[in-house]
């Protein structure tokens, strides 16, 4: 399958492009994506793809070789970029606010969309009444559990459940099922704890949506993910879909969790040496936290890879090199601290590419991805992403 946009620019490989650059290896997002599609496959549950990562129409068209399927969003401005692609099903997992909720109709309104909006209080679901009665459209909703006291939600067992789907039926909105994430599962390191926290997370799902059922309310959705309990998950009986994000791109935070290895990881930032200070054992190249994020997702885990682990311009990588220091628009590369290995001969003017803490909070500093394949220098595509809420 090629989904390639023509590049918009002049370079056509690597050495050509300004740097710091945004790289995506099509060859690993392509592996990715299909390990978990057979995974959710195996588990007999719909797979809706987060796309907060990616945020990128030609990424979604090799989740959806087809027809557009259902989706995950963060923001109205995916929702509505998404919409303008082809995309009716979709679920906006982000709790409601007035101001959001009434531009998700809106959305749905212009373009038969389905935007499923999230909610977890008796304020929220009174709220839909007047949204209704200002769009012209019947809300769909999921009521927002939290399963492992790691986000907002309500508890399965909260008696405030049945309160909100009450509220959310008087209100003339439609109550589509339950919805979990359990982010909890991003500080665990082993299979076993993983395993555990996936089926934590159906288990409190499912009771609640037995509860609800109980209750007179159909239920008919019930959702959970994460990227490590999607890829762990050994049973989700009960479970009607999976949603995960960021296992399309990856990143050393899942990594450190035990989710993939250094080799899945399917963007990176390239960068160009600018500088050495022999004395500290430093090596200065022209990518700071603007090109790679704040984000030290890995600073709590058994390994710190600083601000990114460092890679030689095909992409291997350069054991204990990591960006150690960034300052807005330099890193500074150095050896892991206890190492014993030496700096890399990497003189003015070498490139490298540095993999990602965190691949959303990466790829939201770049306007679009350089597509790669493997360790060919040769760019195949330009593919734009979407920006903004």
């Amino acid at each position: 399958m090629d989904t390639s946009v023509k590049t918009r620019e002049a370079a056509q490989t690597i050495d050509a492009l300004i740097t710091p650059s945004l790289l995506l290896d099509r060859g690993r997002l392509e592996r990715n994506i299909q390990r978990l599609a057979e995974h959710a496959r195996k588990l007999g549950v719909v797979l809706r793809p987060h796309m907060k990562t990616a945020k990128s129409i030609d990424v979604t068209r090799y989740v959806f070789p087809g027809e557009p399927g259902p989706i995950t969003v963060s923001t109205i401005a995916e929702a509505e970029y998404f919409a303008g692609h082809g995309f009716r099903d979709m679920t906006y997992a982000v709790g409601m606010s007035p101001a959001s909720v009434v531009r998700a109709m809106e959305l749905c309104r212009r373009t038969g969309a389905d935007v499923k909006l999230l909610l977890d209080s008796v304020e929220q679901a009174d709220a839909l009444a007047g949204v209704r009665e200002d769009t012209g459209v019947t809300p769909s909703v999921f009521i927002e559990l939290d399963c492992d006291d790691h986000r907002g939600g309500l508890k399965p067992d909260d008696p405030k459940l049945l309160e909100v789907a009450n509220r959310v039926v008087a209100a003339g909105a439609n109550l589509v099922g339950v919805l979990a994430h359990a982010g909890e599962s991003y500080g665990l390191s082993t299979a076993d704890a993983l395993v555990k926290a996936a089926e934590n997370e159906r288990s409190a799902t499912v009771r609640a949506a037995e509860t609800l059922r109980a209750h007179g309310h159909a239920c008919p959705i019930v959702s959970l993910g994460s990227t490590p309990t999607a890829h762990f998950a050994e049973n989700l009986e009960g479970v009607t879909e999976l949603r995960a994000g960021v296992y399309m791109f990856f990143d050393l935070v899942q990594h450190g969790v035990g989710v993939c290895g250094l080799d899945d990881i399917a963007i990176s930032v390239l960068a160009t040496v600018i500088g050495s200070k022999p004395e500290k054992g430093w090596v200065l190249v022209d990518a700071g936290w603007m090109a790679l994020s704040r984000d030290r997702g890995t600073a709590n885990q058994q390994i710190d890879q600083g601000y990114g682990v460092v890679c030689d311009e095909k992409g291997r990588v350069l054991e204990d090199v990591i960006v150690a220091q960034a300052s807005q628009e330099h890193g500074i590369l150095a050896i892991r601290a206890g190492s014993g290995k030496s700096m890399p001969d990497l003189p003015l003017g070498a490139r490298v590419r540095i993999l990602p803490n965190h691949a959303c909070a990466m790829a939201a500093q770049h306007h679009f991805y350089a597509v790669v394949n493997g360790d060919s220098p040769r760019i195949e595509a330009r593919w734009e992403r979407i920006r903004g809420w």
